[in-house]
């Protein structure tokens, strides 16, 4: 059994059946479209886990579906050091693209210290809010940017504080 499917089991044994949205087999990386509202329980139960063990964070990616689809996924690549194993696991949440209405997902900063980081970023530059983190602040723009650049729908500012920056 791969390790996707050991995890899917694992998984569905601890939180039920509702914790798995969707299996994605195809590509490259396999992943599990999980729940977001078991996020920050089910990441933590991976990380400590025996037969899991995904000790490490190395990266959390967000993604803009296009306006189409009226949701943005969040894509986390886990890795076990010592099993030498990786998984991907992705949230696809709903997004109305106001900017005074952020898509929420629970913080995993408290899983893996990586995330803090990792979160600012999508924060900073999809918009993405990430709850109960401890610093949720940009990382990369100035604090009075407005809106997100990896948004599919920005539209590229023509000067910042009088300076043009086309």
């Amino acid at each position: 059994m791969d390790i996707t499917a050991r995890v899917k089991a694992l998984l569905i044994g601890r939180f039920g059946e509702q914790v798995i949205k969707a299996e994605e087999r195809v590509g490259l990386q396999p992943a599990l479209v999980v729940a977001a509202d078991h996020l920050s329980q089910l990441c933590l139960f991976l990380r400590d886990h025996e037969e899991t063990y995904f000790d490490f964070l190395s990266s959390i990616s967000a993604v803009d579906d296009g306006m189409e689809s009226g949701t943005f996924t969040i894509v986390y690549h886990l890795a076990s050091i010592p099993h030498q194993q990786q998984l991907t696991l992705k949230v696809i949440i709903p997004n109305d693209r106001r900017l005074d209405n952020l898509p929420v997902v629970p913080t995993v900063s408290g899983v893996w210290r990586t995330a803090d980081w990792h979160e600012r970023e999508a924060f900073d530059l999809m918009g993405i809010y990430f709850d109960g983190h401890p610093d949720l602040r940009r990382i990369l723009l100035p604090d009075d940017w407005e809106g997100y650049p990896l948004r599919k729908d920005y539209e590229e500012a023509e000067a910042y504080h009088g300076i043009s920056i086309k």
